[in-house]
């Protein structure tokens, strides 16, 4: 495992470094978000911090391949760089959206193209380790592991609203991912821990974690749809290689994992971006526009709707999302008649936590809408003040 901590940590220092460099090219080129109604910041932000985070996590698993531990499973393995290849599609078809702002449908040719290659090149969704259920044809084998990626890419692209949110989100999810990956490994090649899937997204948590800082409420700059596409290219290749590769009769053996939770883990680890992508398509359609149009439909912008502040939206998906990742990564290791009753109070204590932040918030934003007023003298303004304090009055009853 500490091995897998230093391709972490190399994935953080190399993408935070790069960060400002690319937030310079940004501003140099002219690669800046416009002000559009839906948005929430005000100011054009640089947008090409996913060249920052695919560069951190490709030279994190090149140094890797020195590392004695690691050196046969990355060097000798095609499908870690089919991944890193297909990430690199998807970062540069990202580039370019950023820059040109390419029609919907040109971008999903693209994002098919991309998982297409990688897919071709050995990461394919051949079994799910449920029921020992294996996918039929070769040509049946790309055209579902191509829809998987795509999905995925999609869900990613579509949660990256707010300021250090998909960073974040990915981020907690590939943790709790690489923790399954690495137990996963340990049951089905006792004697041999190494696992290229299990770097590969050790690399992809640093280069969220050194991406954060630059990116959390108030963003210096964004990610853009060159890191969002890139991170769920990422993510859906190294799942397709634990879970959509394993072998079923490995998995259901009394002293593996049960055979139902290699398909649901990344399911529920991926849970908010899937959702939410699922009920925005469905949004859209019936509205009779194309599901891949914009809107402020998203679960984080129905949060800022409800009277979150901006950071605790974030911090309020953060919670849920690390709760439902760990939960099911729990019910992997330990008797899921314990984690079920554990899960059910920390569900609880997240509800009444989302409660606290969402009254604390509300409470604190009417008090300063009162005192911007009464500091401003402005008598017209006295109704704003009256209904700030009504809202004081509702939210402490």
């Amino acid at each position: 495992m500490r091995v897998y901590v230093l391709i972490m940590v190399l994935a953080a220092v190399i993408t935070y470094l790069l960060v400002p460099l690319m937030h310079r090219m940004s501003l140099h080129i002219g690669a800046m978000t416009e002000l559009r109604e839906r948005d929430i910041h005000r100011v054009p932000v640089a947008r090409l911090g996913g060249i920052a985070m695919y560069a951190g996590f490709v030279l994190s698993l090149v140094i890797a391949t020195q590392i004695p531990y690691l050196e046969k499973v990355l060097a000798s393995n095609s499908s870690v760089w089919a991944i890193v290849l297909g990430a690199g599609l998807m970062c540069l078809l990202g580039v370019i959206d950023d820059i040109w702002e390419l029609a919907w449908y040109a971008k999903l040719a693209g994002q098919v193209l991309a998982a297409g290659v990688m897919a071709w090149l050995g990461v394919q969704l051949v079994t799910l380790p449920l029921l020992g259920l294996t996918v039929g044809s070769t040509r049946l084998t790309l055209f579902v592991t191509i829809i998987a990626v795509v999905v995925v890419v999609n869900a990613v692209n579509f949660i990256d609203g707010l300021d250090g949110l998909a960073a974040g989100i990915i981020g907690i999810a590939a943790l709790a991912f690489l923790f399954y990956a690495y137990y996963l490994t340990r049951e089905t090649s006792p004697g041999d821990y190494t696992s290229f899937a299990t770097a590969t997204v050790a690399a992809l948590v640093g280069a969220c974690a050194g991406f954060l800082p630059h990116n959390f409420h108030p963003a210096r700059i964004f990610m853009g749809d060159s890191g969002s596409m890139m991170l769920g290219t990422v993510i859906s290749g190294a799942t397709i290689i634990i879970t959509g590769q394993i072998d079923p009769a490995l998995v259901s053996t009394p002293t593996a994992v049960p055979a139902y939770l290699p398909l649901i883990v990344p399911l529920v680890i991926l849970a908010i971006p899937l959702v939410d992508l699922l009920w925005g398509f469905i949004r859209r359609i019936a509205r009779g526009k194309s599901p891949f149009s914009a809107d402020t439909g998203h679960v984080h912008y129905r949060l800022i709707d409800y009277g979150f502040s901006h950071t605790r939206a974030v911090v309020v998906l953060y919670m849920w999302t690390a709760l439902l990742s760990f939960t099911v990564v729990a019910a992997v290791v330990f008797p899921v008649g314990y984690v079920i009753p554990v899960f059910v109070v920390c569900a609880v204590g997240a509800f009444f936590v989302s409660i606290v932040i969402y009254v604390v918030g509300r409470r604190r934003a009417a008090r300063k809408l009162i005192q911007t007023v009464e500091d401003t003298g402005a008598r017209e303004n006295t109704h704003v003040v009256e209904e700030a304090g009504t809202l004081i009055e509702r939210i402490e009853q």
